[in-house]
């Protein structure tokens, strides 16, 4: 792990934190680390606690403790002390161990990767109006707290929009609870037949979901363009490509395997696909599934720059080695993650794009 990553891993733990609002705070531009000095611990430290300590009203030491929570075992670092009034001190642990370990989990798996039970039988109710973009965030809501282990039921509070089957809601006719947690995004400004009549299901859960309910939701025509500034192209390109690279091996005659320690394009890569079970309880716990949305995109978008710094595939005059096998195994896990996380968000994972 370089610097650079080091201080990648620790920028996305606080982008966590404000995001699950353990913490209260400007996410900064960068984090800074650095070469731990005579006396200290570890290999590298950081005073990002300290910087943020003000904005969040705490102490130091409690952001190093909240920070220090969510950069324990990722991939790569070994071992995280606070010292001081609150310095991070790491210790690296680039172990290929850690590595085959997490897509071995993954494997093994699948697209339940992720799931818990960290809210095993606690019973949730939501209800919300008769709008498509209210129904849809309850739907993704409550498939993502089952996902977590939760007693879920969704009402609303009048006759559902027949075309709302259409968007994968289906049982959706009861009426909901009076005490039930009312789900109240800024509404579509459009029905749901309109909706799927220009962007078909799938864009239009992804352009309901992406953004934060508090905010208004695109809902243009860029959503179908196949490019990369359409996020959920990039998504779904992303799986596919995934699929494809697993289908030129077995051509090729290998398969996957987890193995040494990746190269350092692989670590982003790894970061997120080992952040993707908290991703999915803080969705579920904030009822925010634009972050389940976000946290795929990122994936994507790791991926793809994995793919093109260390190709899973030989090249050229190459033959297949314990690298390529170790690489696709990175690549199949990514697939893995986007395919259960758009599953969540009642979106297809197309194998061919």
């Amino acid at each position: 792990m370089t610097p650079a990553d080091l201080s990648m891993t620790v920028l996305h733990a606080v982008r966590r934190a404000v995001d699950e609002n353990a913490l209260r705070a400007p996410v900064p531009a960068r984090v800074r680390v650095e070469r731990t000095r005579p006396g200290g611990r570890g290999d590298y430290a950081s005073a990002v606690a300290l910087q943020l300590a003000g904005p969040a009203a705490l102490t130091a030491r409690e952001v190093a403790e909240i920070l220090r929570e969510r950069v324990v075992g990722a991939p790569g670092i070994g071992r995280v002390e606070i010292t001081g009034p609150g310095f991070l001190n790491f210790t690296l642990d680039d172990s290929a161990d850690v590595h085959r370990a997490l897509l071995d989990r993954v494997r093994e798996q699948g697209m339940r990767y992720g799931h818990g039970g960290a809210l095993a039988g606690t019973p949730l109710r939501f209800g919300h109006s008769r709008e498509v973009r209210a129904a849809v965030i309850a739907d993704a809501v409550g498939g993502l707290a089952r996902a977590q282990g939760a007693r879920v039921s969704v009402g609303c509070d009048e006759a559902p929009d027949p075309d709302w089957a259409r968007l994968g809601i289906i049982g959706d006719a009861r009426e909901a609870e009076p005490s039930a947690t009312e789900i109240r995004p800024v509404p579509a400004g459009a029905t749901a037949g309109e909706l799927l009549g220009r962007l078909g299901p799938d864009a239009t859960r992804w352009g309901l979901l992406r953004p934060a309910g508090h905010d208004r939701a695109p809902l243009g025509d860029d959503l179908l363009v196949q490019g990369e500034g359409n996020a959920l192209f990039v998504v779904r390109y992303a799986h596919a490509r995934t699929h494809a690279l697993t289908r030129g091996a077995a051509l090729l005659g290998f398969t996957s395997a987890p193995g040494d320690t990746p190269a350092p394009e692989a670590l982003a890569l790894l970061a997120l696909v080992a952040d993707h079970p908290g991703v999915l309880l803080a969705a579920a716990r904030h009822r925010a599934p634009d972050r389940l949305a976000r946290h795929l995109e990122a994936v994507a978008r790791a991926f793809l720059d994995f793919h093109d710094a260390a190709s899973p595939l030989p090249v050229g005059d190459e033959k297949p080695s314990a690298a390529h096998r170790s690489r696709l195994a990175l690549a199949e896990a990514a697939g893995t993650v986007l395919a259960g996380g758009l599953s969540l968000l009642g979106i297809s994972a197309p194998a061919h794009l």
